[in-house]
């Protein structure tokens, strides 16, 4: 496939979630209903609680997975609710296959609208969301490390998997390459979760030593690499 045509079907996934989502706010102003559920929705996803999110989302059936990429979009812009959360929500509400799948359609969707937001608007608007000084590093990192940024940032839970979306658009990244990343990344964590299960009190305890682990791996890495610019 030409570069013409792979940047053409790379938009198909940008196009279809934006689709969606200005139908979403279309309806939210104009159908009473839509907007009670938008209120309902709000009141459940801020509370915090995995358990009573999850069986929230579990009641729409068939909907519930569209409905967990739709809030995994939204928080990028609301933080409604941190990423790992709505991981852990469809890992309790769908179990560790099922889950898996929509963890991974979900990140998939959110990163695509992200890089494609930050590709068209530029790092002014983007500063806006995520701060200059937040923007300016997550650049230096990414320009500097490129995949492998992505794919740090993305295995940690510490870090800002909704900024480097942003940044790799605004960078120019390749798409097909930032995704790959991205999904190379996500998939250990969300494995883990899926392995952690239902449990509360090994997630929590599980997902804190994979955030110290990581954040002292990333540490070390770049410290190692700046060692490693000083000798040559």
């Amino acid at each position: 496939m030409s570069k013409e045509g792979r940047e053409k079907a790379s938009k198909w996934p940008i196009i279809l979630s934006l689709f969606v989502v200005g139908s979403l706010v279309l309806l939210y102003f104009v159908n009473p209903d839509v907007n009670q559920f938008f209120k309902e929705s709000w009141d459940v996803l801020s509370s915090g609680n995995e358990k009573r999110i999850a069986e929230w989302v579990s009641q729409f059936s068939w909907w519930g997975p569209i409905i967990v990429v739709l809030v995994m979009v939204a928080q990028m812009f609301l933080f409604v609710v941190p990423s790992v959360v709505v991981m852990v929500v469809s890992i309790i509400a769908y179990g560790p296959l099922y889950g898996t799948i929509i963890i991974l359609t979900a990140i998939y969707c959110a990163s695509s609208l992200g890089y494609m937001i930050g590709k068209v608007l530029g790092t002014s608007f983007i500063e806006k969301i995520v701060g200059g000084k937040s923007n300016s590093k997550i650049e230096y990192f990414l320009d500097k490390y490129g995949f492998w940024a992505v794919i740090i940032t993305r295995i940690s839970p510490f870090l800002s998997n909704d900024a480097i979306s942003f940044v790799a658009g605004i960078l120019r990244m390749g798409y097909w390459r930032f995704i790959g990343a991205t999904l190379i990344g996500i998939l250990p964590l969300t494995l883990f979760i899926a392995y952690l299960g239902e449990s509360n009190e090994r997630l929590k305890t599980g997902l804190f030593w994979v955030s110290i682990i990581s954040l002292i791996g990333f540490v070390g890495y770049v410290w190692w690499d700046k060692r490693r610019d000083k000798k040559s």
